[in-house]
């Protein structure tokens, strides 16, 4: 068994694609309309659906963000990275939200930063060699 993806529901499609293909360098790897059901679903990962876990992001159509509620059970997404402090000025010079720049996680070694998606969720971002 593994984990396939996570959903995560979006009010502007564009926009997110445009977050995770350009801001955080994944690859949008497929993206289909679905009218009977009025919305859209765009996986974007790192890698193929077949090997890798991805992100499957629903518009559905009309419904913008805010008029979701995050809920206060969610935490975020973690993604491994290289060179944390470059990445995080290189989305915050692309008008992205650094939440928490860069650091030594308490009582650790491990260097981390969260930033933002246009909707709102949160993604944690982890030094890896």
């Amino acid at each position: 068994m593994r984990i396939l993806h996570t959903m995560l529901r979006v009010g502007d499609l564009e926009n997110s694609i445009d977050f995770y293909v350009n801001r955080l360098g994944m690859t949008l790897l497929r993206k289909k309309d679905y009218p009977h059901g009025k919305f859209t679903l765009a996986f974007v990962g790192y890698g193929s659906e077949k090997e890798n876990t991805v992100i499957e992001l629903t518009y559905n159509w009309g419904k913008k963000s805010d008029e979701y509620e995050l809920g206060d059970k969610y935490g975020h997404i973690a993604i491994g990275v290289k060179d944390i402090h470059t990445i995080c000025q290189r989305l915050e010079d692309n008008g992205c939200k650094v939440l928490t720049k860069p650091k030594i996680m308490k009582n650790s070694t491990t260097i981390l930063a969260f930033v933002e998606d246009p909707d709102g969720y949160k993604i944690e971002l982890i030094e890896r060699d």
